[in-house]
């Protein structure tokens, strides 16, 4: 039913629709088409001095994205309205851009991503592999202390990103405890970062959406951000607090198509 998903028809304001799923529960559907051990978020992620990243794992993942919010309103409903009787809604979120590429910190966001022509060589599984052309969600939504991070000044902001605030220009030397220090990819592995900002004014953050072509880079750095393996805890930690937690298998669209022919 989920292959049968389409965005709308039109070239005017159209919708990108991703859909991911459990990895358990696409593996117990399309064994062969699964990447070898990949699990969900099956348990919290508990750091050193008690801090926690939930597990709230769900069967399936929708995300919509397009530059009109009524086609994605329309076709969100009509997604729903599709897998009524098959599955219910456990939780909903609207993201929007802030400032082109800032996110809530006032920081440009994704830029250690690799480009647009490099992404697919980095994140999707690799040809010859289950579930080649695929790739692994890792999906979390962060609440924000605006007010807490707001009272810092830019000086101390930078230092717990790790990066200047105007140009995003790594510093030399920084803090051990600095978020681009506890996420330095040249560790973990690539991941291709979709963050979007998400709610009001009086409650709001980040939605934290990382790609990757195994689990490990991402499970890897949620590790060491909460404090774990010797490290020390991610500073940025101490302004934003993860409120879900959950990993999804994204198939190919040509293998989610092929879904009912899979399954004879």
């Amino acid at each position: 039913m989920v292959a049968s998903l389409r965005e709308p028809r039109t070239t005017m304001g159209g919708v990108n629709l991703v859909a991911g799923f459990k990895p358990e529960l696409w593996r117990a559907v399309l064994p062969a088409e699964a990447p070898v051990g990949l699990e969900g978020f099956n348990g919290d992620v508990v750091g050193s001095d008690g801090y926690v990243m939930p597990a709230t794992q769900h069967d399936a993942v929708l995300w919509l994205s397009g530059s009109a919010y009524d086609v994605i309103f329309d076709t969100s409903r009509a997604a729903l309205s599709a897998l009524a009787g098959l599955a219910a809604v456990a939780e909903e979120t609207s993201s929007w851009p802030y400032r082109h590429d800032l996110d809530l910190t006032g920081f440009i966001d994704g830029t250690e991503n690799p480009t647009l022509a490099e992404a697919p060589d980095a994140v999707l599984v690799p040809d010859g592999m289950p579930g080649a052309g695929g790739t692994v969600l890792l999906l979390q939504k962060w609440a924000h202390d605006s007010t807490a991070w707001e009272s810092l000044p830019v000086e101390s902001q930078e230092q717990v990103i790790g990066r200047t605030k105007l140009d995003s220009v790594e510093l030399d030397g920084g803090p051990e405890d600095s978020h681009v220090a506890r996420t330095d990819q040249e560790r973990f592995g690539t991941i291709f970062r979709r963050n979007m900002p998400y709610g009001t004014v009086t409650d709001h953050g980040t939605m934290f959406v990382g790609f990757s072509r195994e689990r490990a880079p991402l499970q890897t750095m949620l590790e060491s951000m909460a404090g774990l393996a010797g490290s020390t805890r991610d500073a940025l930690t101490r302004y934003t607090r993860p409120l879900t937690g959950a990993y999804y298998f994204v198939p190919s669209a040509t293998t989610l198509v092929r879904v009912p022919d899979l399954l004879r």
